[in-house]
């Protein structure tokens, strides 16, 4: 798990809007980051399917994450729609990064 952990923030904190100039995540304690709090669900997603079309993996986030984030309501996200989610903002850097390390 390490591994990805340290990819994902070589990869995707480094240029997250949510980052310092450094790197640093500015995230408050109140605030949540999903590409954290869902990473082990995310790695699950992943894993469970091959394929060259990010669609395919966009759904499936979206049967087994987003169907129990508390921003989605029948289908609709309001962060998702406002661009604020940084699981759907960098999901395809996300996908392309675990799959670098799967053959590392």
């Amino acid at each position: 798990m390490n591994k990805y952990i340290k990819a994902i923030r070589e990869n995707i904190c480094s240029i997250c809007v949510d980052s310092s100039e450094d790197g640093e995540c500015t995230l408050t304690e109140k605030e949540i980051c999903a590409v954290e709090q869902y990473f082990p669900k995310i790695l699950e997603v992943v894993h469970s399917i091959e394929s060259d079309d990010i669609k395919d993996y966009e759904e499936k986030l979206r049967e087994v994450i987003c169907v129990n984030c508390r921003a989605e309501e029948n289908g609709d996200c309001y962060l998702r729609e406002d661009s604020n989610c940084s699981l759907d903002r960098y999901f395809s850097i996300i996908v392309d990064t675990i799959k670098k390390v799967d053959l590392a």
